[in-house]
């Protein structure tokens, strides 16, 4: 086997949208349920649920980590993959602080508005994922 493919597992990143990765990587942290876990080639197998937080995605020694923010879902591990199924998942470069607080403040503005229990529902919904999206941005 090649130095480099021993150092390295394949890594595949979904969301209902898309298949936002799919590459080899040397390591990922991710923010499981019950903690931050980091997969490295020949991990063990392990299947855990995600919790929202950002992923940091490795592809090499030394490399800055390319940042995912995810809204749960669910990880797979074999000692030669890690598979997840996110709710959702955002590149952290591509979100802008200033543009998220606007889009609170607009959601906030929604729920004063709201006029029935769904249209508060959805409100509190956006400003509570916009809200993690922005815990990211920091």
């Amino acid at each position: 086997m090649a130095k480099d493919q021993e150092n390295t597992f394949h890594f595949e990143l979904v969301s209902p949208e898309r298949l936002l990765m799919d590459m080899a990587v040397s390591a990922v942290r991710v923010p499981g349920a019950e903690g931050d876990f980091m997969v490295l080639p020949n991990h063990a197998p392990v299947m855990s649920t995600i919790r929202p937080g950002v992923l940091d995605v490795y592809e090499g020694e030394g490399k800055t980590p390319e940042q995912v923010f995810v809204r749960g879902g669910f990880a797979e591990v074999t000692p030669g993959t890690l598979v997840i199924l996110a709710e959702e998942a955002v590149l952290v470069k591509e979100l802008s602080k200033s543009n998220l607080k606007q889009k609170i403040t607009d959601a906030r503005e929604d729920l004063e508005d709201a006029k029935t229990d769904e249209d508060k529902r959805k409100a509190q919904e956006a400003i509570a994922r916009l809200t993690e999206l922005l815990t990211a941005v920091n």
